[in-house]
């Protein structure tokens, strides 16, 4: 993953495309953080994408504050890079789909109160690894708990 961050980087560079070029200098500068702070271990794939992950939040958290304030010009940047970072995540999961996941977990772990949740998302977290959205598990095991 970190090779195809640095090959996009010098593809934005050949074409000047400076916004893209941006983001992604961001994002390795964020993955090569990650990587100091595991040293001596190497960065896998799952901890890129965990990086990125914490970068869209970060960006997405930007574009409401900036939509509440009525700031269009940040808002269309926040929203640009969004789109830049999403494509090093995996195809996101339908509600529906994540929905049976959280079903089959339920089940198969016997849960039956919101006594388990934390039990259930974990597990529903490590099943879906990273294509599915955290909030929508969240809700949907809460209310099938409840």
């Amino acid at each position: 993953m970190k090779e195809q961050i640095l090959s996009d980087m010098k593809t934005a560079m050949k074409a000047k495309d400076a916004d893209r070029l941006t983001t992604l200098r961001m994002l390795q500068s964020a993955v090569k953080n990650k990587e100091i702070e595991l040293r001596p271990n190497e960065i896998t794939d799952k901890e890129v994408m965990e990086v990125v992950k914490k970068l869209i939040k970060q960006r997405q958290d930007s574009a409401e504050q900036y939509e509440k304030a009525g700031r269009e010009d940040l808002l269309a940047k926040e929203k640009s890079e969004i789109e830049i970072l999403e494509v090093y995540l995996p195809e996101q999961m339908s509600e529906e789909q994540v929905g049976k996941i959280v079903d089959d977990m339920i089940a198969e772990l016997g849960a039956s109160s919101m006594k388990e949740m934390g039990a259930v998302v974990k597990a529903v977290m490590a099943k879906t690894a990273g294509a599915a959205d955290n909030k929508i598990i969240s809700s949907l095991v809460k209310a099938k708990l409840s």
